[in-house]
């Protein structure tokens, strides 16, 4: 703002216009002024009323008085009109300068209270000029800022700015959020006293340290399988902090809590943080627990509430966290979790987690050993190195990888009781990685029955609870095991296993799963979990192999989703496809074969799927689609489907059309489920191992609900459909046999597979009491030799079938019931449709409702009108050269090369009475954008008379595209058998054109028909015919005529063609040079 040059530059601005520091120190002036019984210098407001005293009035034109070196306060101020002062009334207003209210305030004896509320006055002032500055004033108010204006004084000066709106703005916010901070901290601290006068004491932590109960596992019928403790409570050892190494500290606290050091027991960003994720995520995904959390977790929250997942739970842990910090040592806290923790395999603290997995002590574990052990609390079932090895040593990279981080960050990790801090480098990293893979982890024996069991239950538990929690907190945990079923069935498979020997077969593994339910009967991981040799600790139940055709019902049921019924045509003939199922793939086609290296033609669904035929499984995949189409409303594809019936493992973006022969990985488990849905009527209760979870007080913590977890995910007459063709004995013989092991005393549902090189045996089969899956194989992969699913798996899955259903049933199965929208239809047994008249063989097939079978009319035998130019369907657009053709109706090209160039596939094309050459039924529609030739006699009409015996024949034949050549040909009657070419030609016309003089005498017949027969560069053909009746004179006998040639017109040039003639032959129609009528192939 620009500067009044009429204004002495050392006056005081307006009030309004003053700094902080001014309006301050007024306010300190006034306040003197005040106690020493003075008047307060005006504030600019009409209220503002100096006290009364006997002044001398000084005139309007002259100036206020002033102390010696003071400047004016203010000018005095406009008055009401209403109210104008008396002289009497008025006095001079005492000034005093900056200098001298910070003099006087040195001597001042205001007291506190008095300040602070004059103070509170120029704050509310301040705030009320911000709101009210634009208001108008009520009348009788005078402006605060309005200046009384003197004759003798100079023009008045722009005033200055006031606080920009900015600032104000600045002011205003500060003093909300520091007035919302405030209520937020008195809020927080009366909760975290409300909170913590509700809690357990933190005063003696280790009388809570030894308070832990035993976990038992109980089968179906309730009897104890496994106690998760031992009677000794585990392998424990208390040790103090200063014996155990510092490279397991740092890695500790590097995985768990990086800040554990410096934290309050919590970390307040990291509540923060969590809090955003789970809200944006609209689930739990993060905790930010830190080692105090878990401490307070295990020792003072219950089982109950350890396993919730609440933010009044996370509350108190965070106030019992706070509490132990301010009670106990960062070093005690440690100390107390180091030894209280559980690291899997029945060690809990760091003491015996080191003897159990390195057998040393916990002041002797190197950084490798260290590192390793430190990623085992968070999970111990899961990141067990015994039986989920590759989980375990990707848990140890990321502590390796954690420790590298925070050392990067921070420099090293420093541990309170070493005086060197632990320093990691990706170097050290690296090393240490290699040392625990290459390490020899030996499992210390512990004798406890169907130990995967109970190594999968306690996997389950982990899912659900705190791992702390589990193994602390005396639950009863009561399963769906039959441990009768499990026991024969482990005996069954050590007995396969056994009689394999020699054909290079060591493992084995079974599920069994109730469908109506889903839960899970028996469970076999291996033939010997104590087997080393085998990988025995591996739960091959679980573990990820490729399938074999196994996979197959669910890729035909599929297929049925999208109209395919049992009657379908399929070719099982030589193919190739495309590797990825993409039209657009250039790769080297996928070429598959079958399990015996034969085709065997076309088939029906229902014999390609019992028969576990490879071709036709492949094309069924490619008829269903792998992936979802984004541009369909609903989920499609195969792998959409498989995640209905309960396949979570098909994960890739490269999957193929192998992946309907066992291009795949699954699990046992799961496609065992999947099977169940079949049994179930197309109703999935997903496979479940846990019925209920009591406290040690006898209170359900947890129990399986089915209702929650049952749906339809297929429709129940689909689902009848696969159980009819998998159960159906006649439909499997001619590749298993009419007596396989497959084969059994009730109806019972199975489909076996083997993957290449023999590297997996699976056999899968259901009836609606129980589904049993069976695996056979080794569990490192190696092949073994010349051992199929049925000779693998098989007859472990038929055996233990039989007992289980005369366990469960007394031998009578339940049947699967028929849906109320299954019908029996009528169809031709060679090709699957409705019969007709051509079909030889009928019989009676199965349906879903509003899924009939192929309409007769649509069958292979097919009477179709064709475009012969385009060998197209003749649309409304193509009626003149359009032709009735008995076509053979198959669309797949496959199969067409089949019929047409394999003998035995010509064979059959003859068997179901079509004639060589084949012609295929079109399946697109000839249209106006066609190719159209046009074909014209000129000058003749159709029954027109000839008297003479010279014929000129003129003619318009040309093709808008695909043209090759025509012929100009005559024949006897009105359908001719036989023909005469008169002229051959390779050039067009599009203007009429002479092509020939006939003599008309030799046809030796009263009644003759000419064509035209233009042939495309297709293959295809059109014709143009005319009759004509012969009125010709006697001839003369002559003597015997010499013959001459059959014109050929020459090439297409530039330049009409002169008028060719032709020299009647001496012989009578027909010649030699003959075609047979209705053929689509070029005429010779």
């Amino acid at each position: 703002m620009e500067k009044n040059p009429n204004q002495d530059p050392n006056s005081r601005s307006h009030p309004s216009d003053e700094t902080p520091a001014q309006r301050l120190r007024r306010i300190l002036a006034n306040s003197q002024r005040k106690q020493d019984g003075q008047p307060s210098a005006p504030q600019d407001s009409p209220q503002s009323t100096p006290a009364a005293v006997e002044p001398q009035t000084p005139a309007a034109d002259q100036a206020l008085p002033l102390a010696d070196g003071e400047l004016p306060d203010e000018l005095p101020v406009d008055l009401p009109e209403e109210a104008p002062l008396q002289k009497s009334d008025t006095q001079p207003i005492p000034v005093i300068s900056p200098q001298q209210a910070r003099a006087e305030n040195s001597n001042s004896q205001i007291t506190p209270r008095e300040l602070l509320h004059d103070i509170g006055q120029e704050i509310r002032q301040v705030f009320s000029s911000l709101f009210k500055k634009n208001r108008p004033l009520k009348s009788g108010k005078t402006a605060p800022w309005k200046k009384v204006k003197r004759a003798s004084a100079p023009p008045d000066r722009p005033p200055r700015k006031p606080l920009s709106c900015l600032l104000n703005a600045v002011i205003v916010g500060l003093f909300c959020l520091v007035a919302a901070g405030l209520l937020a901290i008195s809020f927080i601290i009366i909760q975290y006293f409300v909170i913590a006068a509700n809690l357990p004491s933190v005063d003696d932590l280790r009388s809570y340290a030894s308070q832990f109960q035993t976990t038992t596992i109980y089968d179906r019928d309730g009897s104890l399988i496994y106690e998760i403790l031992d009677p000794n409570a585990g392998r424990r050892t208390y040790t103090t902090l200063d014996h155990i190494s510092p490279a397991l500290i740092a890695a500790t606290i590097a995985t768990e809590d990086k800040d554990f050091y410096t934290n309050p027991g919590f970390d307040p960003w990291g509540i923060m943080r969590a809090f955003w994720q789970n809200y944006t995520h609209g689930e739990v995904v993060s905790g930010a627990s830190t080692i105090t959390q878990q401490l307070a977790r295990v020792l003072l929250l219950s089982p109950e509430e350890r396993s919730q997942i609440t933010t009044q739970r996370k509350a108190r842990e965070i106030v019992l966290a706070a509490e132990i910090t301010r009670r106990y040592s960062k070093d005690e806290i440690l100390e107390l979790y180091l030894n209280e923790i559980y690291y899997g395999n029945l060690a809990y603290g760091v003491e015996a987690a080191a003897e159990t997995y390195f057998n040393v002590s916990a002041g002797q574990l190197d950084l490798a050993q260290a590192s390793f052990l430190a990623g085992l609390p968070q999970a111990p079932a899961v990141y067990d190195i015994f039986t989920n090895r590759q989980a375990a040593l990707l848990r140890h990279t990321d502590v390796l990888g954690l420790m590298t981080q925070l050392s990067s960050e921070r420099g090293c990790i420093s541990v309170n009781q070493s005086a060197q801090p632990v320093c990691v480098s990706v170097q050290d990293a690296v090393t240490a990685a290699q040392a625990i893979n290459a390490f020899p982890f030996v499992q210390r024996v512990v004798s406890m029955p169907y130990p995967h069991w109970v190594n999968y239950i306690r996997a389950q538990l982990e899912t659900q609870f705190e791992p702390q929690t589990i193994y602390r907190s005396g639950f009863k945990v009561y399963t769906t095991l039959d441990p009768k079923l499990q026991d024969y069935a482990q005996a069954t498979i050590q007995s396969q296993v056994a009689a394999l020997v020699n054909n290079n077969a060591s493992d084995g593994a079974l599920v069994a799963i109730q469908p109506a339910s889903g839960q899970i009967l028996a469970m076999v991981g291996s033939a010997d979990f104590y087997n080393e040799a085998i990988s025995g600790q591996v739960n091959m139940a679980v573990a990820l192999r490729q399938p074999g055709s196994s996979i197959k019902p669910l890729t035909y049921a599929a297929a049925f989703e999208k109209g395919w019924t049992p009657a379908t045509l399929i070719w099982d003939v030589p193919s190739e496809f495309p590797p990825s199922g993409d039209p657009a793939d250039t790769r080297d086609p996928y070429k598959p074969v079958n399990y015996d290296g034969k085709y065997h033609g076309p088939l029906l669904a229902r014999a390609a799927l019992a028969n576990s035929y490879n071709i036709p499984a492949v094309k069924t995949l490619a008829f269903v689609g792998i992936y979802d189409n984004p541009a369909t409303p609903e989920k499609d594809g195969f792998i959409s489907f498989a995640e209905r019936m309960g396949i979570s493992t098909f994960t890739r973006d490269d999957y193929g059309l192998s992946l309907t022969l066992g291009g795949g990985d699954v699990t046992l488990l799961e496609l065992t489920g999947a099977f169940a849905v079949f049994a179930n009527g197309g109703l999935r209760a997903a496979p479940y191992a846990i019925e209920r979870i009591e406290d040690h007080d006898g209170n359900i913590i947890y129990r399986h609900e089915v209702s929650d977890e049952s749906r339809q995910v297929i429709r129940a007459e689909h689902a009848y459909l696969i159980n009819s063709i998998l159960s159906d004995n006649a439909a499997r013989t001619p590749a298993f046999g009419a007596n396989s092991v497959l084969k059994l005393p009730f109806t019972a549902a199975v489909k076996t597979g083997t993957t290449n090189d023999f590297r997996d045996n699976w056999t899968l089969g259901y009836t609606p009491d129980i589904a049993i899956g069976v695996w056979i194989g080794n569990a490192d992969y190696t092949p073994m030799i010349n051992v199929s699913g049925v000779a693998g798996a098989a007859p472990v899955w038929a055996d233990v079938m039989q007992w289980a259903i005369d366990r469960y049933t007394g031998g009578n199965p339940a049947r699967f019931i028929r849906p109320e929208g299954v019908e029996e239809k009528v169809i031709c047994s060679a090709t699957g449709a409705e019969p007709s008249d051509r079909c030889k063989d009928e019989k009676t097939e199965i349906f879903a409702k509003g899924q009939p079978p192929l309409k007769a009319e649509d069958d292979i035998w097919k009477e179709v009108k064709i475009d012969t130019w385009t060998g197209l369907k003749a649309g409304s657009a193509c009626t003149e050269f359009a032709e009735e053709k008995f076509t053979l109706n198959v669309s797949d090209p496959w199969a067409r090369k089949w019929l047409t160039q394999d003998e035995t596939g010509k064979a059959w094309a003859k068997s179901m009475g079509f004639s060589e050459p084949l012609f295929f039924t079109p399946e697109d529609e000839c249209d106006g954008g066609s190719p159209r030739p046009t074909i014209v006699f000129v000058g003749l009409k159709e029954d027109d008379v000839i008297t003479e015996p010279e014929l000129d024949i003129y003619a318009v034949a040309d093709a808008s595209r695909n043209f090759k050549q025509f012929k100009l040909q005559v024949g006897v009657g009105d359908n001719p058998t036989k023909w005469k070419t008169l002229l051959k030609s390779s050039q067009s016309f599009d203007q009429p054109q002479k092509l020939v003089t006939w003599d008309a005498s030799e046809a030796g017949a009263s009644r003759i028909t000419l064509r035209i027969y233009m042939e495309s560069t297709k293959n295809t053909y059109a014709e143009k015919r005319i009759h004509l009746n012969l009125q010709l004179p006697e001839p003369e006998p002559t003597e015997e005529p010499l013959p001459t040639e059959t014109p050929e017109l020459p090439a297409s040039t530039e330049t009409p063609l002169p008028p060719v003639t032709a020299t009647p032959e001496p012989t009578s129609l027909p010649t030699s040079e003959t075609v047979e009528a209705g053929m689509l192939t070029p005429i010779p």
